[in-house]
């Protein structure tokens, strides 16, 4: 599939009465723009178009199903604003994420680990709407206040794993697919627990939006099957957030790369 055939196929699902298209085929971009908001988003083609090669009819269902949510939330917003909406969550996202609305206001972020950086999201139903510091005053909460109310949140998010044993190494998935699952990466009280559990060293990965991923790794072949784990995912996700994964102690979490050394060293600590 070629980028024009992209633009064809979305506008092809999307009701072309709403929109207005946008296409640069230079720069391989695509401007969305909806005829009653007067707002827009801008879609990158190559990114789709490469994941269309492993997912097929999926990717666009995906995106089409991105652009309906998208603006269905700014209706939202524009009908009813956002006033005494306390549904708010953490979402993770990778260091390279920009941290403004594409109206330029800032993102409310807070700093994570190298690799990551927590966003906060007020939760529309079907999808969410991450919280820029325009949207403070009219929801009346302070930043701080949003923060509190995220951290609180996500630890009510449902825990529940499903288990793989790969050459004696553990690994537990959480895929809730509720837009929410990389977060469960900042509920303590859940790492905690896991850790209980974990015999080996506990590496936790949170390669896209929609999944965390937990090994209990105890030997050095359970390091370079999350390694290959944390990159398949982070190719084929819809949100990626990093290929690298964490070393948790001490409810810490600390970026290791795949070497040997750091094998060695870890397994020594251990011991």
């Amino acid at each position: 599939m070629e980028a024009n055939d992209l633009v064809e196929e979305l506008k092809a699902r999307l009701p072309q009465e709403n929109f207005e298209w946008q296409f640069d085929r230079r720069a391989d971009k695509l401007r969305i723009v909806h005829h009653t908001l007067h707002k827009g988003m801008d879609i990158s083609l190559p990114e789709i178009l490469a994941k269309y090669e492993q997912k097929k009819e999926r990717a666009i269902d995906e995106v089409v199903y991105t652009i309906q949510e998208t603006f269905r939330a700014m209706e939202q917003e524009q009908a009813i604003g956002f006033v005494g909406e306390r549904n708010i969550y953490p979402v993770i996202r990778s260091t390279s994420f920009p941290t403004e609305s594409a109206a330029g206001q800032p993102f409310l972020t807070k700093d994570h680990t190298a690799e990551t950086r927590i966003f906060y999201a007020l939760d529309l139903g079907t999808t969410y709407r991450l919280i820029d510091e325009s949207m403070l005053s009219e929801m009346g909460m302070t930043a701080q206040e949003v923060q509190e109310v995220a951290m609180f949140s996500v630890k009510t998010l449902p825990t529940a794993w499903k288990k793989d044993k790969v050459s004696d190494n553990i690994f537990y998935f959480i895929n809730n697919n509720d837009g929410y699952d990389a977060s469960r990466i900042l509920n303590q009280p859940f790492l905690k627990e896991m850790e209980k559990m974990i015999e080996g060293h506990m590496v936790v990965s949170v390669p896209h939006q929609d999944v965390l991923i937990i090994g209990d790794i105890r030997n050095d072949t359970g390091y370079d099957v999350i390694a290959q784990m944390a990159m398949q995912f982070f190719t084929t996700g819809a949100v990626p957030v990093t290929s690298l994964s964490f070393i948790y102690e001490n409810g810490k979490l600390e970026p290791i790369f795949i070497m040997a050394k750091n094998r060695v060293a870890r397994r020594d600590k251990k011991k």
